[in-house]
């Protein structure tokens, strides 16, 4: 089983049981012809990484509230687990990043990975946005929330909430940054039908994602289940 991964754009390589995937044309054919996704103007923001909005401190401790097609969940960050990685997450919520968000990978029995945003620009804008690691100093066991990525320092939008306890995932730098303390069994509603992304699995082709971005997704997988918001609360 692949460890959660973030799609960069070098070229696909095996690294251990990594694999680095590139946002670029489908795999097996053409993508279907879709019109991507615009920005409403309120959310143009996410288009500029260097904003100072992103530029941010977050709390030492916080909760976020994730609105679901399969109910609520919340999370509680802890900055001192992995301060970078917390610091990027809460400016992230704080700025709409989490809204009609796809959980295009999810594995029963593993984990659940989201954070392609939906429209494509917006993942254009911060692909190179990467951040340095955290130390792991919490275990990714069950309810932990850590980011993807595919080898040092390559950390940018996309996490995935561990189903079990995936101890193994410590040594390869997946820092945890959260817990979920409420709602862990909407995340198990989680339609994972399609399984590992192409071409491996029955998932999205990452490529076409990243053309066609959500009308893709809708057009394609009827059956994927969404985050539908995400917010900071004091619950």
């Amino acid at each position: 089983m692949n460890a959660p991964r973030l799609p960069l754009r070098t070229p696909a390589l095996a690294a251990t049981s990594f694999t680095l995937v590139v946002l670029g044309a489908c795999a097996g054919g053409e993508c279907p012809a879709v019109r991507p996704p615009e920005l409403i103007d309120e959310r143009r923001v996410l288009l500029q990484p260097d904003d100072p909005a992103f530029d941010v401190t977050a709390p030492d401790t916080f909760r976020v509230r994730f609105e679901t097609t399969t109910g609520p969940f919340t999370v509680e960050v802890v900055r001192a687990w992995a301060p970078l990685g917390a610091d990027r997450f809460y400016a992230l919520v704080t700025n709409g990043f989490f809204e009609d968000i796809a959980l295009f990978r999810v594995i029963a029995g593993f984990m659940a990975q989201f954070g392609l945003h939906g429209v494509p620009a917006v993942n254009d804008a911060w692909r190179d946005e990467r951040l340095p690691d955290d130390p792991v100093v919490v275990s990714n066991v069950r309810g932990t929330l850590a980011y993807a990525k595919a080898g040092p320092d390559s950390r940018t939008t996309q996490l995935f909430i561990n189903y079990g306890t995936n101890e193994r995932l410590d040594a390869d730098g997946f820092a945890p940054i959260a817990r979920v303390v409420n709602g862990m069994d909407a995340l198990l509603r989680v339609y994972s039908g399609y399984g590992e992304t192409a071409p491996t699995g029955n998932g999205p082709a990452l490529g076409c994602m990243q053309q066609g971005g959500n009308n893709y997704l809708r057009g394609e997988f009827e059956r994927m289940d969404y985050i539908a918001s995400a917010r900071i609360v004091t619950e």
